[in-house]
């Protein structure tokens, strides 16, 4: 089943998509991820070997959805985090040995990143 998130008016809600109609399937505070659309069912399994980094858009029962840059999502398995990361929050997540997610803060890159994919107004543009 295709899943959405849509961010607006502070409030994020899962979409699910039933008979080509969007439906909500729970609507949860936005708590600092920027207004959008998320098509998070284009989401891929995070790869344990590497560190992935961005903002964290939605936590559920079973998964961890950040987006690692623009239309591109991984999935974190909630289960291998001690205490997930809180939703608006841009982080680097990695893995250890034992395949436990390490929580770390993301580059400052990475953090300019994600303001200009949730700003693009105000990316610098040269002549």
């Amino acid at each position: 089943m295709k899943q959405r998130l849509l961010v607006m008016n502070g409030q994020c809600a899962m979409q699910q998509k039933d008979q080509d109609q969007w439906r909500n399937a729970k609507v949860k505070k936005a708590r600092g991820v920027k207004p959008g659309i998320y098509n998070i069912y284009t989401a891929n399994k995070a790869d344990k070997s590497k560190e992935h980094s961005g903002v964290i858009l939605y936590i559920d029962k079973k998964n961890v959805y950040q987006q690692v840059g623009k239309g591109q999502y991984v999935t974190h398995d909630r289960a291998d985090f001690a205490k997930p990361p809180e939703p608006g929050e841009t982080k680097s997540i990695s893995y250890s040995a034992d395949g436990k997610a390490v929580v770390s803060e993301a580059a400052l890159g990475q953090k300019q990143m994600h303001h200009q994919l949730a700003c693009p107004l105000h990316t610098s543009h040269t002549p």
